[in-house]
């Protein structure tokens, strides 16, 4: 089998030569959750007090969200951080939103999404969740949303370094990790994996292969 890493080591490597950037292509697993839980308490608060959205509703569309996250996270990880514009200069914006994860898989500063991409992110789906559904039912559906996010970051964090247990995220780890260290071609879905069936990207293994991981 192929070796699709560079170290399998918790180590983190340069990005960039200014340290000011170099910086904040850092993160600490905990900075996604400081920064979206009090956004998400606050849609859900706007949504049940000001908008008046019932609580039968809230509940719909939290699952909502949270499925529509695991579609997302599939099509941004297959169709946008697995894609690489030609040249040195599509190669090095690889590296930078991804390539550097699959060289680095065990590097515990670069496994949750920097709040320099997040935020953006964030403002994006905000304005076009808010727009198809308006203010009061966007913002809850917004709050599911990022729930599945922060399912993903947090997820991907454990598969990453905790030691799991459970047969339903073992096998969920199980899932990402032949994505890193024998196909990184299939395998898309991080806390689902719904959607590699659904669009045929599951992994075709033999019994021969060997996944790599911590």
């Amino acid at each position: 089998m192929a070796k699709n890493f560079v170290s399998n080591k918790d180590e983190s490597p340069s990005m960039f030569d200014n340290k000011f950037l170099d910086f904040f292509s850092r993160v600490h697993w905990s900075i996604p959750l400081i920064l979206y839980v009090p956004l998400v308490t606050y849609w859900l608060f706007l949504g049940a007090t000001k908008y008046q959205v019932g609580w039968l509703t809230i509940l719909g569309l939290i699952v909502g969200g949270i499925a529509a996250w695991t579609f997302a996270e599939y099509v941004l990880h297959r169709f946008v951080f697995h894609y690489e514009p030609p040249g040195k200069i599509g190669k090095r914006m690889h590296f930078i939103f991804h390539g550097v994860h699959h060289d680095f898989p065990m590097d515990s500063y670069r496994l949750v999404m920097p709040p320099p991409l997040s935020i953006p992110l964030a403002f994006f789906f905000y304005f076009f969740y808010t727009a198809i559904l308006g203010p009061g039912l966007g913002l809850v559906f917004l709050a599911g949303f990022t729930i599945g996010y922060l399912c993903y970051d947090m997820s991907h964090y454990a598969f990453h370094h905790a030691n799991i247990k459970h047969p339903l995220f073992k096998k969920l780890k199980d899932h990402h990790m032949v994505h890193h260290f024998h196909d990184p071609d299939n395998g898309y879905g991080v806390s689902s994996i719904i959607w590699d069936h659904v669009f045929g990207t599951t992994f075709n293994l033999n019994k021969s292969d060997k996944v790599v991981s911590k």
